[in-house]
């Protein structure tokens, strides 16, 4: 029993940052979309970086709510 219940807490480590991988990918897709148009992509991959990490650790929050 033990074995299975430290599989399960394997997963759960290796699904724990899902969410921060996914609120950056999207800061960082929506950053340069952004930076391209308006000619300044320095600032907006930043802005875009910043509000990536700001969404993911939500998503992580919530995720982690949910479940207890």
């Amino acid at each position: 029993m033990t074995e299975n219940s430290e599989s399960e807490d394997e997963k759960n480590k290796k699904n724990a940052n899902n969410g921060l991988a996914i609120g950056i990918g999207l800061g960082l897709s929506i950053g340069a979309a952004l930076g391209i148009a308006l000619d300044n992509l320095a600032l907006w991959l930043g802005v875009g970086l910043a509000l990536g990490v700001a969404v993911g650790m939500s998503f992580d929050t919530t995720k982690g709510k949910k479940k207890e």
